[in-house]
């Protein structure tokens, strides 16, 4: 195993509160990083039918067994097991004896927020990072290799094929839980609209479009696209707003997680074919977002992302805000650093800077070579890593 961004913050929260609930998509390492952190605990997978029996029928008893604490996952399995865990956390609110994992996000959340509210801390673990993925003695080098390979750890740790891999994490998501999130019936429309959604990624989300190629309703693919958002698949990323003479775009846009899954939802079958995929731009905005975004995830920072698009072209793919800085972050799969690389976060930096606020700017691109310009920088996609993004 190796070490993980987020352990520092799990043992931090795990000193704070009497619970830690830690979600993120399936096989993204929850458990093997919990078992690895807290050793001394008991242990309990809601996944395996008896132990799920025990828990639901009687929960006094189940968690009976672990006076000392435990890890529990799949949480949301059992949904009664939080007010269980309440009355025994009020009455010993010792910290870190109960790490609780889920791989569903809002009805997780849900549970947990009505009965342990105060009493737990709650911490994503999202697909390995870049940061992460270089530490495995085998890793992926080049972008196309990066963007192909994705970041679940059973890929890298067991060095088996990412297309293989991935058919069966689809078809096991599919057949379990889709069913058990979104009580969904077709599952062969639903693989059809998150193939669907994977052609969209990074772009700006239109629910008729996407519910017309899929053959569905409109809310049907607004209920369909909660389902992928609560199972940790895919991400909104809110447009800015801010008090600009200008006409902004008020759509979101569609993210995945892993664009190692997006790649293999689309057909994409070896890293080779990304390097001229029409797609190839989209795929490695995704990527850059999703970077920043676990980087800031594993350092505590939730939210603060946005894109920014107006009706006059004007267009960057991530603002990063901190308190009255912001950043304009591009990226672009070019590996040639030019100076048009820089036009589009300029254009946007001034639009931003018209209100006073300071506007770092920055493209992450795919070459190998940083630059410093005297207004910007050109940041190589091998380094994004190695900036300090919260």
């Amino acid at each position: 195993m190796i070490d993980r961004d987020l352990a520092p913050r799990l043992l931090q929260a795990a000193r704070q509160f009497p619970a830690v609930t830690l979600t993120g998509p399936r096989q993204s390492g929850k458990s093997t990083l919990c078992e690895a952190l807290f050793p001394d605990l008991g242990y309990a997978n809601l996944e395996a039918p008896d132990v799920r029996a025990f828990a639901t029928a009687d929960p006094r008893a189940f968690l009976a067994q672990f006076p000392d604490g435990a890890v529990v996952d799949e949480v949301q399995r059992a949904p009664d097991l939080p007010s269980y865990l309440q009355g025994l956390i009020d009455a010993d609110p010792r910290p870190g004896r109960f790490i609780l994992t889920g791989s569903q996000n809002l009805a997780l959340l849900k549970t947990v927020s009505q009965s342990l509210a105060g009493r737990t801390a709650v911490l994503h673990l999202l697909p390995l990072a870049n940061s992460e993925v270089r530490r495995f003695r085998s890793h992926p080098v080049t972008l196309e290799d990066v963007l192909f390979t994705g970041g679940y750890p059973a890929i890298l740790d067991r060095r088996i094929d990412p297309s293989d891999w991935l058919a069966a994490y689809v078809a096991t998501y599919l057949e379990r839980d889709a069913r058990a999130i979104g009580n969904i019936s077709d599952l062969e429309a639903f693989q059809r609209f998150v193939e669907l959604c994977a052609g969209r990624t990074a772009q700006l989300l239109n629910y008729s479009s996407l519910a017309a190629d899929c053959g569905v309703s409109q809310p049907t693919a607004k209920a369909w696209l909660n389902v992928l958002e609560a199972s940790f698949l895919v991400f909104r990323l809110r447009p800015f707003h801010a008090n600009l003479r200008k006409r902004l775009v008020k759509t979101p846009k569609l993210h995945f997680h892993d664009p190692g899954l997006a790649c293999w939802l689309l057909g994409i079958r070896s890293a080779e074919q990304l390097r001229t995929h029409p797609l190839r731009g989209a795929l490695f905005e995704t990527w850059m977002v999703t970077e920043i975004a676990k980087h800031r995830t594993n350092q505590g920072e939730s939210g603060g992302l946005t894109f920014y698009r107006d009706r006059s072209g004007a267009e960057a793919d991530l603002i990063i805000e901190r308190g009255d800085r912001l950043t304009v972050v591009e990226a672009k799969s070019s590996q040639t650093a030019t100076n048009r690389l820089l036009d589009a976060p300029r254009r946007v930096g001034a639009i931003i800077e018209q209100t006073g606020r300071a506007c770092e700017k920055i493209v992450v691109y795919g070459g190998s070579q940083g630059q410093q310009r005297p207004d910007a920088r050109i940041v190589p996609w091998s380094r994004l890593h190695q900036e300090d993004w919260a």
